[in-house]
Formats: structure tokens, sequence, C-alpha cells
């Protein structure tokens, strides 16, 4: 079953700190039109330049994953992306009056809530899913992190995190289904270790923080000074260390919320391939360079395969129509009947499929010892699919015959030999109108387009 894309059905809007630079921060959540993805609108700058959020657009990723295009920058997107994929998302703009989005509470959960009461609404257009089809990796060999993506009923992610330290020692968190992301995943806020909070203040880079959007670690003895400058610097009177070496009032959501944060992080980072994921994400030690990179790996693979265009079809389940079946409504017959199944028919496109074999007879002629299927027959194959398709229209499709008008763009891509299975996929330019039927025809083999051609041709009852 098809499902359609999502956006919001209205716009709402937060404020609140950014956790770097300690400046407000307005965002706005907005609706976004089919296939638009998420982009940032930055509507401080002149111009208010759009960012989308692409892997492509990666510049930093020392304390969040950081975009920028044409020298305008967003940085730390990855908790609000996470939100929106969280919610089932597909198009959203969200508009912002500085670099970087508020840090709420460290987690997803505030950019929930905002898209909640903004409504999710359906829209027309079909979601494009990436479906993996088989083990897609990286492994950073410097860090260990690593990031394997396989086959999966659905989009699920497993985070298995090790720091190395008594204090948080190794966690796994996983997420079986995205709709369980709001109640399992979208509260882990972010955390950092006490040794990263003082290089972090001696270099004035966490304004914005306080103790409530940020669990910390204490991984060292918390020396006289350190704890001086913690106070100023979160604005407190005392703090204290937790039994559970978390620093002063924060309570944890979860025992592993380190690894939840770090899953939520996975999410929100991967939503820059631009595509929805249909696949098991396993990833070990992730951060925001493995994960970006990784990104950006899938979206050149995605991009690539989009571009050949490959359908995928499952050949073992029952044809829509046999060879008997086709030989009822076609009057092609072998040598030169060159389809054997049916798999899809609707009123707009058909798909069909050929094995070919070494017994064809056009292979003792083309080329003895080194046989290659001519390419006018593939085009001729992919017109008896579309003749299918246009003899459906009629009650009697045995009193009819099917003759060619004309070819266009014809292009031949890739050689078919003996032992490839091709599958063709014919669809209409134009509704079908007095027997005239107007389609882009494709066929492939091993993945790849191997053909392609406008074909217009016409049926014309038997006299």
């Amino acid at each position: 079953m098809s499902k359609k894309q999502k956006t919001i059905q209205n716009e709402v809007t937060l404020s609140g700190v950014g956790l770097h630079t300690g400046n407000e921060v307005t965002m706005v959540f907005k609706p976004a039109p089919e296939n638009h993805g998420f982009a940032f609108k930055r509507v401080d700058l002149e111009g208010e330049p759009v960012i989308e959020a692409k892997a492509d657009y990666v510049t930093n990723t020392q304390r969040g994953t950081n975009l920028e295009k044409n020298g305008v920058q967003i940085q730390t997107s990855e908790h609000v992306l996470a939100a929106a994929v969280g919610l089932d998302i597909d198009n959203l703009l969200i508009e912002i009056n500085a670099s970087e989005p508020p840090i709420m509470d460290g987690s997803s959960k505030f950019f929930i809530e905002a898209l909640e009461e903004a409504g999710v609404v359906e829209q027309e257009a079909e979601i494009e899913e990436y479906v993996v089809k088989e083990v897609i990796s990286y492994k950073d060999e410097l860090t260990g992190s690593e990031i394997i993506l396989m086959p999966s009923d659905e989009y699920q992610v497993t985070t298995m995190v090790d720091f190395g330290t008594k204090i948080l020692g190794t966690q796994n968190a996983t997420l079986n289904t995205i709709s369980d992301f709001k109640e399992e995943v979208s509260a882990a806020r972010t955390f950092s270790f006490l040794h990263e909070i003082e290089m972090l203040l001696e270099n004035d880079l966490i304004k914005g923080g306080d103790l409530n959007n940020a669990i910390v670690y204490v991984d060292k003895e918390l020396s006289d000074s350190t704890m001086e400058k913690l106070k100023k610097a979160f604005n407190k009177d005392n703090i204290t260390v937790k039994p559970n070496g978390v620093l002063d009032n924060l309570t944890l959501h979860w025992a592993n919320e380190a690894a939840r944060h770090k899953l939520l992080d996975v999410i929100g980072d991967l939503a820059l391939t631009g595509t929805r994921i249909k696949g098991k994400v396993i990833a070990n030690k992730p951060g925001h360079s493995v994960n970006t990179t990784f990104a950006k790996k899938l979206a050149k693979i995605i991009k690539k395969e989009k571009r050949n265009n490959v359908p995928s079809y499952d050949l073992n389940q029952p044809p829509l129509m046999d060879i008997h079946k086709i030989m009822d409504i076609l009057p092609h017959r072998p040598p030169f009947l060159l389809i054997d199944r049916i798999i899809e028919l609707s009123d707009k496109h058909v798909v069909g499929m050929k094995n070919v074999t070494m017994n064809e007879d056009f292979f003792v002629g083309h080329f003895p010892g080194a046989p290659v299927m001519p390419g006018v027959l593939q085009v001729e194959a992919m017109a008896q699919c579309g003749g299918i398709l246009v003899l459906s229209t009629v009650p009697d499709p045995e009193n009819y015959l099917t003759y060619f008008m004309k070819m266009d763009n014809v292009k031949f891509k890739q050689k078919v030999l003996p032992g490839d299975t091709l599958i063709f996929k014919s669809e209409l330019i134009a509704p079908i109108r007095r027997g005239i039927c107007h389609m882009q025809a494709y066929a492939y083999a091993n993945g790849k387009l191997v053909c392609e051609a406008e074909l217009m041709a016409q049926i014309s009852k038997v006299k």
C-alpha cells in the first residue's frame, strides 16, 4: 500500500536560547509543499536565504551537525530534524532568526510538542522511500565508529555507545519502529563530560548552556576552581555531584539516556539523506562526524539508483499474467513473442518481464561467438508491453492488432546478454485516446537501465 507525504497544518512558533551562541532565538515551523523536504530559512539575513537539510551542506560536526550554503550557516540542526522524522513528516520549512535553533532542554521533546500542536496532515503525493536491499556500511578506522544499514521491513535504529569511562560505561538503545520515537527517544537530552565542559567554558562555547539542557557526567575530580567556574557559567549558588555521577539537579529519564540521545542524533543526521529509509541502522560508537559521512555516502547511492530509476519487483510472486494469458491478448507468437510475464498493470502503466536465454532465435546470427540481444528487439519487447496496456482498455483485445506510429529518444545504455532477466516498464505520457497510446518505456537488467524510448502505437480492429 502506498503511503502519502505529510506536512503540518498550521505554522507554530518556538523561542529559546542557542546552546553555543547564547542568543535568544525564535523559530517558526511552517507547512511546505509536496517533495519539498526539510529546509531552514534565515529570516535575520538579507534575502532570507534557504538552506536545504542535505548531507552535501555539512561543513562541521565539532559540537553538532552544522550546515553551510553560500556562506550562510545553520548550527546544531539534528534535534529539530529528528523530531520531524520522528513524527513521520516529509515536508517542513523551518524559519529561524539566528544561526542555531533553540536548545530547549537538549532533546527533541519541545519540537515534537510544537509540531503536534501544528497538526500533521497528509498530502497528495506518494512517499519516495529508499528500500535497503543489501548491506551498506562505513567505518572510521581512526575512532572505530561504524554504521551499518541492512534490509528491514521498516526504519529501525540501534545505537551502541562506549565512552571508555567508568561513570558511563557501555550503553545500547533500540528503536524498533519510528512511531515509538516520541515516547522512547524524543525526551533523551544531550550530554557532556566534565572535561569537555571545562574546555568549552575556556573557549567561551556554551553561553546558552545551563544544567537544564545538558546532562553533565563527572568523569574526573571536581576541583574548587572548576566548581567556581561552573557556578558562574550556570548561574547557580551551589553545584553538587549526584551519586550516579551526574552533575547537580538533573534526574535521568532513563538509565541509558546517553545511548537514546545518540540514537536521536543518528535519526536527525540521517534525515540529511533527504529520503525516507526502509532499513535497519546499527550504529556502533556513533557521532556527528561518522553519521554525516554515512549520510553523504547513502545520499550518493540513492541518487545513483534514482538516476538509473531501477524498480524492484519480487519475481517469486505469481505473475498478473503468465504466457498463456499474454497470448490471449497479444497476436504475437514465438519466436516473436518477446515477453514472458506481466507483473503489474494499471490504467496508466504496465510492467513486464522476459528471460533472455541462449536459445533465442536471434542469437544464431547476432552475433555468433558474442551473443547480444538486438536493440530493436528490446524496443519491440517494450512495445509489446505497451500493447498489453492499450489492449486492456477494450473488452475484446483478441480482435485488435497493435501498430507502431513512432519512436523518439531511443537510447541503449547496456548490452543485454544470455542469462539476463529483462524488466520492462511503460508509463503513459498522455491518456489513451482513439486507441492511440503514447508512452515512456524503460528496460532494466542487472539493476541497471539498459534501454529507454518514447513510443507511440495505435490499436486497430481486425477487419
